[in-house]
């Protein structure tokens, strides 16, 4: 598959430094509900792109990018919702939006890629 690790994946990177803006972003918050969902979201990402990889299977693999994909819309939904609320603000939810929106082109490109590469 051209990579020897999932730690060498550039959006599994990228997944990463994402849970752990949000964290910082929101890790304070008193709000221990909204914070759960928003933080399990994040994490979720790059944790379902590493147990994807780790499956030596390239449906699992597509599969399990399509559920961190679907992660990254869960907590992009999160995020608006905790900015309406009033937990973080508009500039820090647009921020953390734009870096999720982003994560989420590179798994549709890496799923695109994993399907192609399989036919």
């Amino acid at each position: 598959m051209g990579y020897k690790s999932f730690e060498e994946l550039d959006v599994w990177k990228k997944a990463c430094q994402l849970s752990v803006q949000v964290y910082d972003v929101i890790g304070e918050s008193r709000d221990f509900a909204i914070r759960d969902q928003i933080t399990r979201s994040a994490l979720s990402i790059a944790s379902n792109i590493a147990e994807g990889a780790e499956r030596n299977s390239r449906p699992d693999f597509v599969r399990f990018v399509h559920v961190a994909k679907g992660s990254a819309a869960e907590l992009r939904t999160q995020l608006y919702i905790a900015s309406k609320i009033g937990v973080i603000s508009v500039e820090q939810m647009s921020q953390l939006v734009e870096e999720c929106k982003g994560v989420s082109a590179m798994l549709q490109a890496l799923a695109r890629g994993l399907t192609k590469s399989s036919k």
